[in-house]
């Protein structure tokens, strides 16, 4: 299973790359191989404002339709709208062109709720 490093994790299993201030948000690979194929993605609007672990986005595939959770809260800045072209890049490149939305963050200290790609990757074998 394909964990980066450089990444923060829910159990949800949706990603967070910072950058200062703001952050890429997408899920996992294994989020992606548990759902299939993705044949559709519904993204929330630039300056929507979520709070930590509600629901922003929406990944239908061919098995079934799950809801995204932002990993903190925060403002969205920008939609990955080349995925409303071709979703399958969230099951090609989840950790890179698959990624969801880039968010103003609301509360850094909310990034301490989160796991590391260690902790990750154990959650990852208590759940397989």
């Amino acid at each position: 299973m394909n964990v980066p490093e450089n990444l923060m994790y829910t159990k949800n299993h949706e990603w967070i790359k910072v950058d200062g201030d703001t952050a890429l948000v997408g899920v996992t690979d294994y989020a992606q191989k548990e759902l299939g194929d993705i044949v559709f993605v519904e993204l929330p609007e630039v300056s929507d404002e979520f709070a930590q672990s509600e629901g922003f986005a929406v990944l239908e595939s061919v098995k079934a339709v799950s809801d995204v959770y932002l990993p903190v809260g925060g403002e969205v800045l920008e939609a990955n709208e080349e995925l409303l072209e071709n979703p399958e890049l969230v099951n090609q490149e989840p950790y890179a062109s698959g990624w969801l939305v880039k968010i103003k963050l609301a509360d850094k200290k909310e990034l301490e709720d989160l796991m590391s790609s260690e902790e990750y990757a154990r959650y990852l074998e208590e759940v397989e």
